[in-house]
């Protein structure tokens, strides 16, 4: 701590800051009135002296604030380097309960949170370190690995080096070589060497050798640094674990049933559904793609009714908790999220079954595989063990994962597992607009709307306040009104988050005209509609995932009781912060996710978002009807037309290729 910080600044900045688990604004108010204004001053006894506290929540008191002590040595570090104390949470949680004195070792290991700049991170250095350098080893490391993890928001797995040396210069980094040699060196960085280009080859510098030599030798020669990669260890690792256990699984399944056992499940089935089926049961690893109503649950329902007959154990999941309640519904099988399959351990990220602890299904079927990220996808298959069959269902042509990667894409760019691409439209039959306009939009096309049933609709709207007008109208009047469908079973989709018909202003109106109230608890009351933010699945009785939609049923002192699709939560402490209304959530949230109703909202302010693949995942979140509100003009034709999510750089298709060659 800096000489012209003192300890009370410290320790009400700590309090203010909602750090002392159990005390809340009011009670932390009140600390000074009792005399308490230093840790030294945190007493049972002294505790017992605020307003509404008896002795067993001040002992309870006591005890939180004892155990907060690695935030609060955080917070020292923080306050005396002018930089914001709710930090310290973060810290703690990331570096243990000796983060301060990494910090010391390290003011630049700060840039690995969330939301923190590089401004920070050396404020923090200048505050602890005397005489600190922009030129410090440790400093450039950190730039390295924060340049690959801003790569991953955007899905990228590994960035070619020479990027990763412009993001270097631009921080005034003299010797980017040192920085990288030093990231690798550390360990949180892996290099790579270069795709494998023939008549290069006598040319490709040799991988790192430890010494900075070698392929980071080209770094410091002007010209750049040849087209070696680097990632973080973690990505790095997660990409190979994939391709080296989809090779272990296709290496070691054997067929599970014959042709006639196929032939027998297969009546009602086409040709290219029977042949899936077939594919299934003999490859270790298969795909079943194909956009909406061609079929992909059908052929998935038929699997799950042979492998009953033949007593196999058979696993169904899904990313998210709507999509494997639909999984459930359609193959009269139990199906749970990926999480939930894997056991999850909190918001850890850790799952207890894996290698040492395997799956015990012979088959694994994952719907909506298009979600699945890079390491979510390694700890399934680590978690599959010798002779399983797993089956990947999913559309490539929506939206890639949240998490960096792009694993179904990559599979099937890599050839080295059996696809089946279903694509006749059997819900075109049936006079399925959705399905008729959402295929069209698959191929790059934006036809006029033919839905005389009013199965689909669209609304103009000249801009923002007008379209979100008319999303109101629409969830709470037209579609109950007209179709039938309460706006309970209606679900609002946008791209975006700001702005009149961006999802904070649209819940805000949504919930004064559906569910008016003060916001009692967190800012929710009963009957409110809420959206999970990320997974917290230690929670009693079965916690909730990422993504998930549910309803406030009750409220507690400081919780809430949520009914999502996989069942009742009680929902306390830092996991209340990750609740949002969910009246209106964005394209990624509602993927995996169907609604009778929904109300797809395409503001202006969305035009340079929009792209095919974004387009189709949010109209094919819509199983009876569709409402589409449009004030994009011409950006949205543009870019069903010509814009397809942008590409993503990653090894694993390259990997897979190898690993089928070398198997």
């Amino acid at each position: 701590m800096t000489a012209t910080v003192t300890e009370d600044q410290v320790f009400a900045a700590f309090c203010a800051a909602g750090l002392w688990p159990g005390l809340g604004k009011r009670a932390a108010a009140e600390l000074p009135a009792a005399g308490i204004t230093t840790p030294d001053d945190v007493t049972a006894d002294r505790l017992l002296k605020l307003p509404r506290v008896g002795r067993q929540r001040a002992e309870r008191l006591f005890s939180s604030f004892l155990s907060a002590q690695p935030a609060y040595e955080v917070v020292g570090l923080l306050v005396g380097a002018g930089l914001e104390a709710k930090l310290a949470a973060g810290v703690a949680d990331a570096l243990g309960h000796d983060a301060a004195r990494r910090l010391r070792d390290d003011p630049w290991t700060l840039l690995a949170l969330p939301g923190v700049s590089l401004g920070d991170a050396d404020r923090l250095a200048i505050a602890i370190l005397p005489g600190a350098d922009r030129q410090d080893s440790r400093r450039g490391r950190a730039i390295v690995a924060q340049t690959l993890r801003t790569a991953t928001r955007d899905g990228h797995t590994v960035l070619p080096a020479d990027l990763v040396v412009a993001a270097l210069r631009a921080e005034g980094i003299t010797d980017p070589a040192a920085a990288v040699v030093a990231a690798v060196e550390g360990g949180e960085v892996l290099e790579h060497a270069p795709p494998f280009d023939p008549e290069a080859e006598d040319d490709e510098p040799d991988p790192v050798d430890g010494s900075g030599q070698g392929s980071l030798a080209s770094v410091r020669a002007e010209g750049g640094p040849g087209s070696f990669q680097l990632s973080l260890a973690r990505y790095g690792m997660a990409e190979e674990a994939v391709a080296e256990n989809v090779q272990r699984l296709m290496a070691t399944a054997e067929p599970i049933a014959d042709p006639v056992s196929v032939r027998s499940v297969s009546k009602g089935l086409d040709q290219a559904q029977a042949a899936a089926v077939g594919q299934i049961l003999t490859a270790g690893v298969s795909l079943l793609t194909g956009g909406p109503g061609t079929g992909k649950s059908r052929t998935v329902a038929a699997v799950v009714q042979l492998l009953r007959k033949k007593g196999a154990e058979v696993a169904l999941a899904a990313p998210t908790g709507r999509a494997a309640k639909r999984l459930e519904e359609l193959t009269d099988h139990p199906a749970v999220t990926v999480h939930r399959l894997l056991g999850a351990q909190g918001t850890t990220g850790g799952f207890s079954r894996n290698e040492e602890w395997p799956l015990d299904a012979d088959v694994v079927v994952v719907d909506e595989a298009s979600m699945l990220d890079v390491e979510l996808t390694a700890a399934l298959l680590e978690a599959c063990p010798d002779g399983t069959h797993l089956l990947l269902v999913g559309d490539p042509a929506q939206l890639p994962s949240i998490g960096p990667g792009h694993v179904l894409g990559d599979l099937i760019d890599s050839a080295a597992v059996p696809v089946t691409e279903l694509t006749t439209l059997y819900r075109q039959a049936e006079g399925g607009a959705i399905a008729r306009l959402a295929t069209a939009v698959r191929g790059g096309d934006l036809p006029p709307v033919d839905s005389p049933d009013r199965e689909v609709v669209v609304v103009p709207a000249s801009g923002s306040g007008e379209a979100a007008r008319r999303v109101v109208q629409l969830v709470t009047d037209s579609i109950p009104r007209a179709l039938g469908i309460q706006p309970s079973s209606v679900q609002v989709v946008t791209p975006v988050h700001r702005g009149p018909a961006g999802t904070i202003e649209l819940n805000k109106a949504l919930k004064a005209q559906l569910n008016p109230g003060d916001g009692t608890v967190f800012g929710f009351d009963v009957g409110d509609r809420v959206v999970a933010t990320a997974n917290h699945l230690d929670l009693e009785p079965i916690g909730f995932a990422n993504g998930e939609v549910g309803v406030v049923t009750g409220t507690g002192d400081g919780s809430l009781t949520v009914d999502f699709s996989s069942g009742p939560v009680t929902v306390t402490g830092n996991a209340l912060p990750d609740l949002r209304h969910g009246w209106a959530i964005t394209v990624h949230r509602a993927q995996g996710s169907e609604w009778p109703g929904v109300v797809v909202v395409l503001p202006p302010e969305a035009g340079g978002m929009l792209s095919r693949p974004l387009v189709y995942t949010a109209l094919t979140r819509a199983q009876q009807h569709l409402s589409i509100v449009h004030a994009s003009g011409a950006a949205l034709a543009r870019a069903v037309r010509e814009v397809d999510v942008r590409p993503r750089r990653t090894r694993l298709a390259r990997l897979l290729a190898e690993a089928v060659e070398e198997g």
